[in-house]
């Protein structure tokens, strides 16, 4: 992961030497312009010496795996790494220039003094001794470390022979280690003996250490025969084309008098021209085993003969783009076990001589606490079950493993196929996916990430880097994408429309991130009375899980740390920001979420490398006014917070790319002003890289200069007048890229006349009441919004005419929320609307009577919530054909329509929740 680090330090190199200030520092300062070109000189060689650098660890992190030597050196790249940084950041911050990325610096008046020509001349002494540093460094590793090109693959090979013997292991279970496996046995038996004569390509995919290899070993012992020739072959990511086509081929003639003699002479043309011919007119069945990427498929699938006898090519994989190479409808995905099957496995593994393989009565408790820290991975279950098995069956015994299983994971010999099986995915990650993976380690176990707070924390700790002209935040929800897609973090939940939401890390995959993280000096988890990791060596990043006593007293000896999270809201945080301010010079995450801090000091203003500040759910008032010096803050959360006014010089933060500063001051979501937001006055113009306002207390100058924040993705206006709404439309035309946007009127009486919206909108709330004709016929806000609006929520709009005929047209729509948004007495929702609908909620509509559903509305509804319908007697006709749902909800009810609904055979036998009136 050292390369990773390296990295780092030459992208913000790369941003001070990049630009104009050397020329600035010229103009302004012509005093200092010799002392300033020689230190670019001298970072300039430090820069070129650290691309090598970085190349060569590239190349060397696989081979020299588990070299303690290597180790030992690396450890002392990473430290002088991490002094380059503090250096650049220094030098940043004296010399001060913009630069595209949103990293914006300026240049300080302050350079004249003596004392910031005192601080430079010790920048240069300090780059000149890392110039040697890396000139020792060089040296040492001449002499002690073995070269990446020097013959010697002993340790490449290493990996390659631990991912061969890991395959082997898995080939050779048994029938009986496959817990929980029947159901997807079935469906690969069915697809690989099915009567369809087209060749097809099986996938079966997932993270290391599901069985993936086990139960393709499985059905093809059970199923080769059917072929007329069958081959196995284990392809790793350090494969060789010409060497697996030749293993396919012996493979193939295995037992046959015709078996090519000179296959080893054979270049890549022939061997792939001798597949062909043999497997031409042939029924076959070829399993891939363990393909890491596209590629490897594309380069064996040229020799492979795509006839019409019914011929089948199994991919076990961990990559999702991998799995995607399937034939329509092909791709198995393997999940966890569940606890009842991972009981079972477990049991067998721990107590194959007992009567049923029965847990003893006294250890019961304990095993059920060791299978639930497995999480269902059949891999760490059989082993840490084959642990267990050789072990003294007591109480103390069990509890000792249970309570040290996590140290036993990492060191104990007898568990190292766990560790080899999920070690080589990170192996092979890409250096930029090297510090977001484990990253995520460093949050408590089955901790929910959610993708835009995730992505926004990568960035600011400068994770991510621009590709073409893809934002930061895009690249970074690529990362995200790849991570999932390798396995490396669990998708728990998608949005209505299908975008990746929450995410989390499986607990045996964490511990070795973890112990990564450690090695590599990458951050710290802190929980009281259990560190993970030393807070003096590994404190670059320290995320606090839980912490009782004075903060002082356990954290006042770090001075190189770069990110402070706090996820403890009953920690003590009297001393905290005062300590952080004075100690962590170069602090650029800082996030406090919900810790009852009332005031934020005045030195906030000194943290210059800050680009992320969390005050989330806290108790402060007011921000202090030097919080304009933080010229490098992208993420300003201020959510939930007393702040109900910012600071003027706010306006001067123009690398500012996300401002949440909204307040829910009504849970219930039942008045029109449940939220409140800030006011900013003038200047709110300045903020042209804001991406995220919410919410802006909407003003007459402030609406004026919406029209040049164009780069805005999310924004949450509240108290609009009618007065505003055409300057507001006006502005809202101009932001091409804006997908989210929530209007929210002054008053009950205040009318929203909106006619316009860019077509880019994906989500829609308005709250208030809507001119007449705002959502019928030929509206231009419905013909804007036609392609791509997947959300409408509408709040007291006090509508008099059915809506739906015209809302019909949003045939992308997923969400629709009726609020108290319609007064008549009738809706209706026809045959072929809303197709693709998801989610419908009706609440407070006091006057309806009658909701009607015809069959063929609605298919892929999922979840109906019915609310407050005070004027509704009946059962909505219809609701039988939405059936069955995840979810149907009936809300503040009386105790006469409870009995209608249990009378009601339309929803007889379903699942279904009520809530009665008061």
């Amino acid at each position: 992961m050292a390369e990773s680090v390296l990295l780092l330090v030459i992208t913000k190199i790369g941003i001070a030497l990049a630009n104009r200030a050397v020329a600035q520092a010229s103009s302004h300062l012509s005093k200092y312009a010799t002392q300033l070109i020689e230190l670019q000189r001298n970072m300039g060689r430090v820069v070129r010496e650290l691309r090598v650098m970085h190349g060569v660890l590239c190349q060397m992190d696989i081979r020299n795996c588990n070299d303690p030597v290597y180790e030992s050196w690396l450890d002392e790249v990473r430290k002088v790494a991490h002094v380059m940084e503090d250096m650049v950041d220094e030098y940043l911050h004296q010399v001060g220039q913009e630069h595209d990325m949103g990293c914006c610096f300026y240049l300080k008046k302050g350079l004249r003094r003596p004392r910031s020509l005192l601080s430079l001349n010790q920048i240069t002494s300090n780059v000149r001794e890392i110039e040697k540093e890396l000139a020792h460094l060089a040296d040492t590793k001449n002499r002690w470390v073995s070269m990446v090109n020097n013959g010697d693959n002993s340790n490449s090979n290493y990996i390659v022979k631990r991912s061969q013997d890991l395959a082997n292991i898995s080939r050779s279970l048994d029938e009986e280690d496959l817990v929980g496996m029947d159901k997807n046995r079935e469906i690969l038996q069915q697809w690989l003996g099915g009567e369809d004569a087209e060749f097809s390509v099986i996938t079966v995919n997932g993270m290391g250490g599901l069985g993936k290899t086990a139960l393709a070993a499985n059905i093809y012992r059970k199923e080769k025969e059917k072929f007329q020739c069958h081959a196995w072959v284990s392809i790793s990511q350090t494969y060789c084309t010409e060497d697996i086509l030749r293993n396919i081929i012996k493979e193939l003639f295995k037992d046959r008098v015709d078996v090519p003699s000179n296959i080893s002479m054979m270049d890549i043309t022939c061997l792939e021209d001798t597949l062909k011919r043999f497997l031409h007119q042939k029924k076959y069945l070829i399993v891939l085993d363990d393909v890491w990427t596209p590629e490897a498929f594309a380069d064996l699938s040229r020799a492979l003969v795509c006839t019409d006898k019914g011929s089948r090519v199994l991919i076990t994989t961990r990559e999702g783009d991998v799995a995607a190479l399937a034939s329509q409808g092909h791709i198995l995905t393997l999940e966890a076990l569940p606890e009842e099957k991972a009981w079972d496995l477990f049991c067998k593994k721990s107590f194959p001589r007992e009567t049923c393989h029965e847990c003893p009565y006294e250890l019961k408790n304990l095993s059920e606490e060791i299978v639930s820290k497995c999480k269902g991975l059949p891999l760490a279950i059989v082993s840490v079950g084959s642990l267990l098995h050789v072990r003294e069956k007591t109480v103390e015994e069990w509890r000792r493993i249970n309570d040290q299983l996590s140290w036993e994971i990492i060191n104990n010999p007898r568990l190292g196929h766990i560790r080899n099986v999920l070690h080589l995915s990170f192996i092979y990650l890409p250096t930029y996916l090297k510090s977001c993976f484990p990253y995520c380690s460093l949050f408590p176990e089955d901790y929910l990430f959610h993708k835009k707070k995730l992505v926004r924390l990568w960035i600011a700790e400068g994770f991510i880097v621009e590709k073409g002209a893809s934002t930061l935040e895009e690249v970074a929800e690529g990362y995200l994408k790849e991570l999932v897609n390798r396995n490396m973090l669990q998708l728990v939940e998608r949005n209505s429309y299908g975008r990746m939401r929450r995410f989390k890390m499986h607990d045996i995959v964490r511990e070795l991130a973890i112990d990564l993280c450690h090695k590599d000096h990458f951050g710290v988890h802190f929980e009281e009375g259990k560190c993970g990791g030393s807070l003096q060596r590994d404190g670059r990043r320290l995320v606090v899980q839980k912490l009782k006593k004075d903060i002082q007293q356990s954290f006042s000896g770090i001075h190189g740390l770069r990110t402070f999270i706090a996820l403890d809201k009953n920690m003590p945080s009297f001393n905290l920001l005062p300590l952080l301010c004075d100690k962590s010079r170069y602090m650029t995450v800082l996030e406090l979420c919900g810790l009852p801090i009332e005031k934020i000091p005045d030195a906030i203003g000194d943290l210059f490398n800050l680009r992320h500040l969390g005050l989330q759910d806290t108790k402060v008032k007011l921000l202090p006014k030097s919080i304009e010096k933080l010229s490098n803050l992208l993420t300003l959360d201020l959510c939930g917070s007393d702040i109900r006014e910012v600071p003027a010089g706010i306006v001067k933060l123009k690398n500012l790319r996300h401002l949440f500063a909204e307040k829910e001051n009504d849970q219930s979501n039942s008045v029109l002003r449940s939220r409140s937001g800030v006011c900013i006055t003038k200047g709110l113009g300045n903020l042209t890289n804001l991406q995220t306002l919410q919410a802006l207390e909407a003003q007459d100058e402030s609406v004026r200069q919406l029209r040049e924040l164009t780069q805005l993705r999310s924004l949450r206006i509240l108290n609009v007048k009618g007065i505003y709404c055409e300057r507001l439309c006006k502005s809202l035309v101009q932001m091409s890229v804006l997908s989210f946007l929530d209007v929210a009127a002054s008053d009950e009486n205040e009318v929203l006349m909106l006619s316009a919206l860019p077509p880019s909108l994906q989500k829609l709330s308005l709250r208030g009441r809507l001119a007449e004709g705002t959502l019928l016929g030929e509206s231009p806000l419905l013909q804007a919004a036609e392609k791509n609006l997947h959300e409408l929520r509408l709040y007291w709009s006090q509508l008099r005419e059915d809506p739906l005929p015209s809302l019909s047209r949003l045939a992308n729509l997923t969400v629709l929320d009726f609020t108290g948004a319609y007064n008549g007495e009738k809706l209706e929702f026809l045959t072929g609307w809303f197709p693709k609908l998801k989610e419908l909620y009706l609440w407070d509509l006091l006057n309806l009577k009658q909701l009607e559903i015809k069959q063929g509305a609605m298919t892929n509804l999922e979840r109906l919530s019915l609310a407050n319908l005070s004027s509704m007697v009946e059962v909505p006709t219809g609701i039988e054909f939405l059936m069955p749902l995840q979810y149907l909800g009936f809300g503040l009810i009386t105790r006469d329509f409870l009995a209608v609904l249990r009378q009601c055979p339309g929803i007889a036998g379903m699942q279904w929740e009520h809530t009665l009136r008061d």
